[in-house]
């Protein structure tokens, strides 16, 4: 099947995942980094003791708003990932393969949550919102295991909030997944692709 171009669609990030993502199911289209300070947002939501659920809504929401408010003309699709941790707190990305190691073992025979939104603005202001959650079990690590794992695949996990990736070797950390594999990836693509299609940005 040849690319699809998504009729006046841009995404709210330069993610070359969440590109990928898109581009996996035949769309083209362009990406446009937001330039949202993501760290104020959650830590003013953090102070308020907004659910990660909300704060992965906002997020998304606050990218897509500020690409829209450039491009009024087009839908502009925002798109966020947050990690809630086994004691309910927010777990933030790595900034080093150590830091990576000691979220992955505190991660390491537990269940955690992923909650993925997307978010689609016209004229500056949101149209359409979906969130969906993960649940996620990891199997009992070893020291070693972490230590190889990191130290193999850090570039790749360096933007993950989990310091995992569930495609090719990641899905050995798991004991039991739940939930949509393209919104634990970091987007929720199949409920974007129906609504897409609805509104004829796509063909039916």
């Amino acid at each position: 099947m040849n690319q699809v171009i998504a009729k006046d669609l841009i995404l709210a990030s330069k993610s070359a995942a969440r590109l990928a993502m898109l581009e996996s199911v035949g769309l083209k289209l362009d990406g446009v980094a937001p330039m949202v300070d993501e760290d104020a947002i959650k830590e003013a939501m953090i102070a308020e003791n907004a659910t990660p659920r909300v704060m992965s809504d906002a997020l998304a929401e606050a990218k897509a708003v500020k690409i829209s408010k450039k491009y009024p003309g087009a839908l502009v699709l925002g798109s966020d990932q947050i990690l809630e941790g086994p004691d309910g707190a927010t777990m933030s990305k790595a900034e080093s393969p150590d830091e990576a190691k000691e979220k992955l073992a505190a991660l390491s025979g537990k269940t955690h949550r992923l909650y993925s939104a997307a978010v689609i603005a016209e004229g500056g202001r949101p149209s359409w919102r979906h969130i969906e959650k993960a649940v996620l079990t990891m199997r009992a690590l070893s020291a070693r295991f972490i230590d190889e794992y990191v130290d193999q695949y850090w570039e790749e996990i360096r933007p993950c909030v989990g310091c995992y990736r569930i495609e090719a070797e990641g899905l050995q950390l798991f004991q039991k997944v739940e939930g949509d594999h393209h919104a634990i990836m970091g987007m929720p693509l199949l409920a974007i692709l129906d609504y897409l299609r609805i509104r004829g940005n796509l063909p039916s």
